[in-house]
């Protein structure tokens, strides 16, 4: 018996499999833990029950038998903390950091006199700045999440209670509440619709935020529930209960039943209006809460604030235990030393020192020793090496927020980095999965191009007949004739406007179909005001066109269009629809003008439409053909039209074949499809439209250069497959050259098994699939050799899936083979993809593939990705800020995408990676020399250095230089970075900080500290001062080797540096000047005076540092150290020259030409594929409107006709009255006919057909 277990604060679900119908148990409870946001959650849920939902009880305007399920109010939390948990979970957070972790133990043993020979103040400081700047920016993070989500539970909503409507915040709406949404209003929660201000119940929606979908989509209330309408006293009275599914993330499934005066009323996903849609064109709607709060079903698709690390965070944490290793084992040595020494040398000594009999043993001595050195030698790794990097990300964070180049200024929009723990990788992504609704394109369709009788227009020429760009300062066409014309509508050929005024017909035909064949519902607010509702951006654009140029639509009946036709008005019989479907891929209309002539007029695909043309067409059909293929090549969206003369007789017989074929139970379809065909054959071409999907600026272009930087972009969207393949082809995604494009579209797991199977077959050829195909279920490590396999792939595949269809290869046996063939192709496209199958997919590729990942999206539909992957981009566009207050990263364009990571993440991965090698560098080199000193002071954890040099080298002798470094060094400039995005690979391949890197650079600093040490010592061995006594004084040693030490990072910090700024120069010889001031003041008589204790050694620097032999020991010491590293550099770039290199000399060499722009070739695809609106659209609104269904009862004044006019009929392949039943209500038809087809309802089957549903994906 499968049940669901969910902690009821919190709605998150699990299934669980149980035989019986047991108790909660542990594992019940730790599973349902384990799916909670954060550990607040944990927390409260040792205070709240955890229950067992099989099913759910609402009863409407009931709280207190509602309250008894402890159901989740409409309050929403996406905060990982609150004022009481901050402290302890963010500490713990902190402390899974292994470095802190680390720090924390040497501050115990630092408090331990016995053992301690440094202060404890020289950790307990800087860990306490760490843990503080830290908690301060998860703070603020934190802070701004507590105020989205105050915001959001602070919205207003008019609820129903003591019999009149209150206003209540969202988060005080409960479940069983009865809502009223008005026009244009967010809804609270899910709720099931009860009435509406129109005919039926139906109410218009955009679920924008769900599916990232603008065209409306139709709800239909129960009929009984309807006629409550906007009584307050019957909504008041009303006491339905619903009992249904428990919470759950499937968006276009509901089951539920309705009980209410002893009847039963079934209820599926039609019936209701989930949160985050809004309620479009239509004045008001009352609704029952049935999931509130968390429990909607999209805050369930919403995926956990997850802890994000980046993979040199990781890295870090296994170097740390490395180095803590090397740290235990430089100890143990110098540990058995001293045991040693101390029994052959020290003993003799025992007896001076008093030491009690404990203290007297060598062995325990050396046990003490080992502490002692671990102390000493802790500063390898020193804390303010975090500081740093906290500091770095910040500086990084602050130039994207600053950098203009990515600020759009139309929308006032600044880029925004909303976390600082994420810079470094960006410069390391490998996959981006994109959005495709309002991140690539602007969902805006505009009206381009058109073909009329073998003539283009839209074009622009200049006086020599020259073709030129149509950029934003091209003149636009006066629409001034036209008083009802739509004032944000542009076109720019203005030959189409004086062919309209001379009254060409075919071209005012050409304008008439446009504003006849169509299901749009038109709105006029004022007169002269209208407002096109339409089921698709593309049928807007088309009737909005005709409207500018002078044919408007004004107003529908079921019965009649009436249009203003160069300003008089004009109205039509409707006659007959025939509508859109996934088959027929064309619409036609039938109507009477004025005149009595019946006219067919049809739009569809060229493809489709070409084959049922009058053979007298031939001619036009292949100029229009080849006007079509110049409009695809441009990406347009193309559609053919046609229309035909209809004879009284003929039409007449054609109506009563269609009236008999709409009542027949058996092969209705087959039927209706026929008599279409039969009345759309013998059409007569008028041209073809081309519009343009409008994508975001740049997008292309951006999509082409992160392609050339071996970033893989993949697509996941809620859009159909056409659309979305049409997109592909706009962004040049999808070429027309590719080897082939694999479409995968299987229902059962079987046939997208063998689909996945074959294009794999096709890819790698029979003989390595039948190699590999046993491995698709093996461990994830074989995938090192099969990405090596991937380059070779010199073809170009492209891989487009459906959303059933990915329900199936994500399941655990098939998610292999799919992730083998999406990475063997170029071009990934997932489409009808609902919310939790994009976080599946990016889930898949971090699980397999060691890469970085990076989600981008505008809408609540892509947050569950946003938050699964690496790094979340939000874009701020159209469909509501729910994206961007759940990403990492936002900005206003997708083409800034090309700038944050080619320049901001490459120069953040760039320059994180030289401070880490330079800082560990510098640390072992520090550090080491008391490893050698060790052998030569009895290995008594005595410090070379003087404890202030210790306390004060990493904080402030050399903190500033590499934090320059860290912050303005730029290997190649931003225009070569983004002229070269090659540049991009290093940081994907982890090539400038990996764990061989590491080593090479602690190597260095051995043996920089190993000269640092011997050198000094072997010169102070021999050497005399002037007056000829010997320097051979711990302090001169001591003061000697800190300088030489000072000198030489600071010179190897020189050599580091790429791009020298004034603020680098500061820094380093503001360094050394700081050091020297320091030095001379430690050990001057001045500061011994105050502080005797503290500071003994007085003039020991000045004595020391006026000898020239100090002097050439610095400089021999300096050289050694630094010249290898110089040699090494030198012929490295001479004789392997890396990408870097090799773009650095040509930077180099420009910089006396001055700078550069660079051009980019505009790209124009060449294809001929066509018609992607036609093949792209759905079921329209022909149903509904031939019934009058959607329509209020109303008489157009321009009207010429019957309203019962008994030829007019909707010939889709079954009537409203039959879809809706004698009640209206969908669900009748199973009353109605003895075979209903299965999965479809009337409300949604708009234009009949046996087709899915249009306004949810598809997952089954």
């Amino acid at each position: 018996m499968r049940k669901t277990v969910y902690c009821r604060v919190f709605g998150y679900n699990a299934d669980l499999t149980t035989q019986t119908n047991p108790a909660v148990t542990k594992s019940n409870v730790c599973e349902t833990i384990g799916k909670c946001q954060s550990w607040s959650d944990v927390m409260v849920i040792r205070k709240k029950n955890v229950s067992i939902e099989e099913e759910r009880h609402v009863r409407a305007n009931d709280r207190g038998y509602n309250e008894r399920f402890s159901y989740a109010d409409n309050h929403i939390k996406t905060a990982k903390y609150n004022f009481y948990t901050f402290l302890p979970i963010n500490l713990f957070e902190q402390f899974q950091r292994f470095a802190n972790a680390y720090f924390l133990v040497l501050l115990i043993l630092q408090l331990i006199p016995e053992i301690s020979s440094l202060s404890w103040f020289t950790t307990i400081v800087p860990l306490a700045l760490v843990l503080t700047i830290t908690a301060v920016k998860d703070a603020t993070d934190d802070y701004f999440r507590h105020k989205s989500d105050q915001q959001v539970n602070s919205r207003q909503s008019q609820v129903l209670s003591k019999g009149k409507m209150q206003n209540e915040k969202w988060k005080n709406v409960r479940v069983g509440d009865i809502v009223k949404l008005e026009n244009n209003q967010f809804v609270a929660a899910d709720l099931l619709l009860l009435s509406s201000s129109e005919p039926y119940g139906l109410c218009y929606i955009e679920t924008a935020e769900l599916d990232g979908e603008t065209n409306l989509k139709v709800r239909q209330a129960l009929t009984v529930t309807a006629e409550l309408g906007a009584d307050i006293v019957k909504l008041a009275e009303f006491n339905g209960e619903v009992v249904c599914e428990p919470p759950n993330n499937k968006l276009d499934r509901f089951t539920g039943t309705l009980y209410w005066k002893d009847n039963k009323y079934p209820l599926d996903n039609e019936r209701m209006l989930l949160r985050g849609c809004v309620l479009r064109n239509t004045e008001w709607c009352f609704g029952m809460v049935i999931f509130a709060g968390l429990q909607t079903k999209l805050m369930q698709n919403c995926g956990r604030t997850k802890f994000k690390r980046t993979s040199i965070d990781k890295l870090m944490n296994t170097l740390v235990l490395w180095i803590f290793g090397f740290l235990i084992c430089m100890g143990i040595i110098l540990a058995i030393g001293n045991t040693i020494w101390e029994q052959k040398v020290g003993r003799h000594f025992w007896a001076y020192l008093q030491w009690n009999d404990l203290l007297s043993s060598a062995v325990f001595s050396g046990f003490l020793t080992f502490w002692s050195y671990v102390i000493i030698l802790n500063t390898v790794v020193p804390i303010s090496l975090y500081v740093s990097v906290e500091v770095l990300r910040l500086g990084h964070s602050y130039f994207i927020n600053w950098d203009r180049k990515m600020y759009y200024s139309r929308r006032d929009t600044p880029a925004e980095a909303r976390t600082t723990t994420l810079n470094e990788e960006l410069g390391q992504v490998e996959f981006i999965f994109s959005d495709k609704t309002g991140t690539l394109t602007q969902n805006i369709m505009i009206f381009s191009k058109c073909s009329i009788n073998g003539k283009t227009y839209g074009d622009v020429y200049d006086d020599f007949g020259h073709k030129v760009d149509i950029t934003e300062k091209t003149p636009c066409v006066d629409f001034s004739f036209n008083p009802l014309m739509d004032r944000r509508f542009r076109f720019h050929d203005s030959s189409l406007v004086e062919a309209i005024k001379l009254e060409e017909p075919l071209v005012q035909d050409f304008f008439r179909l446009l504003a006849l064949c169509h299901t749009v519902m038109p709105e006029e607010r004022s007169e002269g005001e209208l407002i096109y509702q339409a089921q698709s951006p593309d049928e807007g654009a088309l009737v909005t066109a005709a409207r500018n140029f002078g044919f408007v639509f004004r107003a529908r009946t079921p019965e009649t269009i009436t249009l203003y036709e160069m300003g008089q008005p004009t109205t039509y019989q409707l006659l007959a629809i025939l509508d859109f479907n996934n088959v027929r891929k064309r619409m036609s209309v039938i109507v009477r003008d004025p005149l009595g002539k019946l006219k067919l007029y049809s739009k569809g695909a060229d493809t489709i439409l070409f084959d049922r043309l009058d053979p007298s067409n031939e001619e036009l059909m292949d100029t229009t053909s080849e006007h079509l293929n110049e409009f695809a090549g441009e990406g347009l969206r193309t559609l053919a039209l046609a229309y035909k003369d209809l004879d009284e007789d003929m039409f007449d017989e054609w109506m009563k074949k269609i009236l008999f074929a709409s009542t027949v139970l058996e092969n209705r379809e087959e039927r209706l499809g026929a008599l279409y065909e039969e009345i759309e054959q013998g059409l007569m071409l008028l041209g073809a439209t081309a519009i343009e999907d409008k994508l975001q600026e740049g997008v292309p272009d951006t999509i082409s250069c992160l392609s050339l930087a071996n970033i893989k972009i993949w697509v996941l969207t809620g859009d159909k497959l056409e659309t979305a393949m049409n997109i592909g082809y706009s962004c040049n995604m999808l070429r027309d050259d590719m080897n082939e494009v694999f479409i995968i579209s299987g229902y059962t797991t079987l046939e997208v098994q063998q689909e996945l199977k074959n294009a794999k077959e096709r890819i790698v050829g029979p003989s390595r699939e039948k190699f590999s195909g046993g491995q698709d279920t093996e461990k994830p490590d074989m995938y090192a050799s099969d990405s090596v396999f991937e380059e070779t792939i010199i073809a170009e595949y492209a891989l487009v899936i459906n959303g059933h269809s990915l329900a199936h290869a994500l399941e655990a046996d098939l998610e292999h083979i799919l992730l083998d063939v999406a990475c063997l192709c170029k071009t990934v496209i997932c489409c009808r993809v609902t919310p939790l199958q994009k976080a599946q997919v990016v889930d898949l590729v971090k699980r397999h593939k060691r890469a970085v990942t990076l989600a981008i999206g505008d809408g609540a539909n892509d947050v569950s990705m946003i938050k699964t992957a690496h790094i979340g981009v939000g874009i701020s566009g159209q469909e509501g800020m729910q994206a961007v207050l759940s990403s990492d990263y936002s900005f206003a364009q997708f083409r800034y995408l090309q700038r944050l990571l080619l320049v901001h993440g490459r120069w953040s991965y760039h320059r994180m990676c030289n401070f880490l090698c330079y800082f560990f560098y510098k640390n072992f080199a520090f550090t080491l020399v008391h490893f050698w000193f060790g052998f030569l002071c009895g290995f008594s954890a005595q410090t070379v250095y003087d404890q202030w040099f210790i306390t004060l080298f990493n904080i402030v002798y050399t903190s500033l230089p590499v934090l320059a470094v860290g912050l303005f060094d730029q290997d190649v400039n931003e225009q070569y970075s983004m002229r070269y995005p090659s540049l991009y690979k290093p940081g994907q391949l982890n090539l400038l900080f990996n764990k061989r890197k590491f080593f090479a650079c602690a190597l260095q600093g051995v043996c920089t500290s190993f000269v640092l040490f011997f050198v000094p010592y072997g010169a102070f061995s021999c050497a005399v001062r002037d007056d000829g006594t010997h320097i051979s004084d711990q302090q001169s040693f001591a003061v000697t080797i800190a300088t030489s030490l000072v000198i030489v990072v600071s010179v190897q910090i020189g050599l580091d540096t790429n791009f020298w700024t004034a603020v680098n120069h500061f820094f380093i010889w503001g360094s050394l000047a700081i050091y020297f001031a320091i030095l001379f003041a430690m050990n001057s008589d001045g500061i011994f005076r105050i502080f005797p204790s503290q500071f003994p050694f007085v003039g020991t620097a000045r004595n020391t540092l006026n000898e020239k032999t100090v002097w050439l020991v610095i400089l021999l010491t300096t050289v050694v150290c630094t010249m290898p590293v110089v040699a090494i550099r030198f012929l490295r770039t001479e004789l392997q020259p890396t990408q870097t290199d090799k773009v650095r000399l040509l930077q180099q060499a420009s910089r006396r030409q001055g700078p550069q722009e660079q051009n980019l070739r505009q790209v124009r695809r060449t294809s001929s594929r066509r018609s992607a609106y036609a093949f792209a659209h759905q079921q329209g609104y022909g149903e509904l409107i031939t019934s009058g269904k959607n329509m209020k009862v109303h008489v157009t004044s321009t009207s010429t006709f019957s309203a019962s006019s008994p030829r007019r009929t909707h010939t889709s392949s079954g009537s409203m009255e039959n879809v809706l039943g004698p009640e209206g209500d969908a669900h009748s038809v199973v009353a109605a006919a003895e075979t209903p087809k299965p999965g479809v309802t009337g409300h949604t089957r708009l234009g009949g057909g046996n087709v899915p549903s249009l306004d949810a994906p598809n997952t089954d």
